[in-house]
């Protein structure tokens, strides 16, 4: 667990800068990624010494050239307005090769290189098409290995959180967290059925959808979102919204979901009562709700937590990790949530670091909130997980009064 309290306010300071200057830079990015993501490898696999026959290079070249023209084209009518799912899904496939692609040929092209240059293995020559071959193998297999990934059921990921607030009545409460389901062009009713099917199996106590169900509206991917309605569990389903619900007309989310049987927390609890002790289960909307012009969506703790007991314990749903900082000053126990993916692709998580004080798993931030960051149920986008597996995870609360034996 990645302990936060003791982070100095000067470091803090001295980021800021940098922070700023590497925000800016993302701004420029959709603009540049294209190009380094295709011109990298072309130049990489065909133009440094290979030597290949005039056919190959010109083929080669015009593959790549195809690419970049083909991605953008693909993703804008995929994801734009005219959200077709066919050019969606070639579209998100080719920006997750060429992200494979160019980061081992970065990677392979220089230390790879290094390496038979250090060993004295081959010529210039000899030693580039190794490049390319080994580029290429790699590539090709960790492509195989992150579609598997990302198309199976996600495995269950257990672990115990103690909570020191939380009353002895309260231990051993089981919570399922399950996030970013990302239903989208890639048909996956079936997978959403086995998900739940391992949900249920997991006896849980409350079962948590921490937002981003979808990409598209409700009524287009409900067949993929029905299964969540046989989700099982003792006590209560809650969900939060994610960002790309507001995306595709949120309040149809909410909509559906409270359809489903589970309980929309759009900035208000519930409470949880066992053995003569309680929990606060609270959620807020995604930080970007407000920005979407609808009407009464925002993230707001305050409201969320109107009425409760300030002794009690709480249990907060919040898509995003960033909202840690609101959640840590209200001295909230435990905040759930999702978007990162655990950066889906490696190393795409360092770039989710610019933008989130979490990647995955279980952080201590100030000197009582804990945060769990899934990596995610689901994937968005590019069709794999490479280094990221996916998860449903298994949340046991423990309380400090009692043994945590069970």
């Amino acid at each position: 667990m990645t302990d936060t309290s003791n982070t100095r306010p000067a470091d803090s300071a001295a980021q800021t800068p940098r922070q700023s200057r590497l925000h800016r830079l993302m701004r420029y990015l959709p603009l540049i990624a294209p190009v380094l993501l295709w011109a990298v490898p072309c130049w990489v696999l065909l133009y440094t010494g290979q030597h290949w026959p005039v056919p190959v290079t010109l083929t080669g070249t015009a593959l790549f050239a195809l690419g970049l023209g083909g991605m953008p084209l693909a993703m804008a009518r995929g994801h734009g307005r005219r959200q077709q799912d066919r050019a969606a899904i070639f579209g998100d496939s080719l920006l997750g090769i060429s992200w494979v692609l160019f980061t081992w040929s970065v990677l392979l092209g220089v230390l790879l290189r290094l390496a038979l240059s250090v060993a004295g293995v081959g010529e210039g020559q000899d030693r580039a098409r190794i490049v390319t071959s080994a580029v290429l193998g790699v590539t090709a297999v960790l492509l195989a290995w992150g579609y598997a990934e990302a198309r199976r059921v996600p495995r269950v990921r257990r672990l115990d959180v103690q909570l020191p607030r939380l009353g002895a009545g309260l231990d051993g409460m089981r919570v399922v967290l399950i996030t970013d389901t990302h239903y989208g062009p890639l048909d996956r009713a079936r997978w959403s059925a086995q998900v739940c099917e391992t949900v249920n199996a997991l006896e849980a106590d409350l079962v948590c959808h921490t937002g981003d169900i979808a990409d598209g509206t409700a009524e287009r991917r409900r067949a993929q979102a029905a299964p969540l309605g046989t989700v099982q569990a003792t006590r209560a389903r809650v969900y939060v919204t994610g960002n790309h619900e507001y995306y595709s007309e949120a309040q149809g989310w909410v909509d559906l979901m409270d359809e489903l049987g589970w309980e929309p927390l759009r900035n208000r609890h519930l409470l949880l009562e066992r053995g003569g002790d309680t929990l606060v289960v609270a959620g807020v909307d995604d930080v970007t709700a407000e920005s979407s012009g609808l009407a009464g969506h925002r993230a707001d703790l305050a409201e969320a937590l109107d009425g409760t007991d300030p002794d009690l314990p709480v249990l907060l749903l919040a898509h995003q990790p960033k909202f840690i900082d609101r959640a840590a000053a209200d001295g909230i126990d435990l905040q759930l949530s999702g978007h990162t993916h655990g950066g889906q692709i490696w190393p795409f998580h360092h770039l989710v670091r610019i933008d989130q004080p979490a990647l995955a798993g279980l952080s201590r931030h100030g000197t009582r909130t804990l945060l769990y960051t899934s990596r995610g149920t689901g994937f968005w986008g590019p069709p794999f997980r490479v280094f990221a597996p996916s998860e449903i995870t298994l949340l046991v609360l423990r309380s400090p009064q009692q043994p945590t034996s069970m």
